[in-house]
């Protein structure tokens, strides 16, 4: 049984691209939850979202198998782009312009683990009123929107990555990020929501 201890996920694709199968295991192993999470955080549907990775796995391995990766050195990367691709291939075929109604168990609170400031428990009592406010708000916007503010807050890429990833401009991703925080302030200010933690 061969550890992988070590060894980047560039180089498990390509051992599995030479017919190591357990190099793809361990690849999966390592990408599963992160993957998911974003597939999850732009549906807001537990089997849609199962749908979609499971294609988005199934795609990779058919490029890998056809020799359609090449070492970049981002095979997260690579592989999150094709789960957006799926994602935009399962909104087009549900023609859905609409806004993705909120899965309970999609808190935005989970995806780093932060905890409130833990001052006193009124402070925290209000900073979670936030924080589900915001989640509520985030989960309004149109899924283009949506997915733009969580890879730029959640996954910490850059407007370049993010315009790579979702295979347009720069200036379209600022776009839609500066449309997400326009519709977010309107409905903070629709709802008479305050957005400050406190500290």
């Amino acid at each position: 049984m061969k550890n992988f201890e070590g060894v980047t996920d560039e180089s498990l694709a390509l051992l599995y691209v030479q017919g190591n199968n357990r190099a793809f295991d361990e690849l999966l192993n390592r990408s599963q939850t992160k993957l998911f999470t974003y597939i999850m955080f732009v549906v807001h549907d537990h089997d849609i979202a199962d749908d979609i990775f499971q294609d988005t796995f199934v795609k990779a391995i058919t490029k890998l198998q056809n020799g359609l990766y090449t070492n970049s050195g981002k095979f997260m990367f690579w592989l999150t782009r094709i789960a957006h691709n799926c994602i935009m291939d399962w909104y087009r075929a549900q023609q859905a312009s609409h806004i993705v109604e909120v899965n309970k168990d999609n808190d935005i609170q989970n995806l780093k683990g932060a905890t409130p400031i833990d001052i006193c428990r009124e402070t925290e009592m209000v900073n979670n009123q936030v924080l589900r406010d915001i989640k509520k708000m985030v989960d309004a916007l149109p899924a283009p929107q949506r997915e733009v503010v969580y890879m730029r807050y959640y996954q910490e890429l850059s407007f370049k990555e993010i315009a790579e990833l979702t295979g347009v401009s720069i200036n379209t991703a600022l776009g839609r990020m500066r449309y997400a925080l326009i519709n977010l302030r309107h409905l903070a200010k629709e709802n008479k929501i305050e957005l400050a933690l406190c500290g």
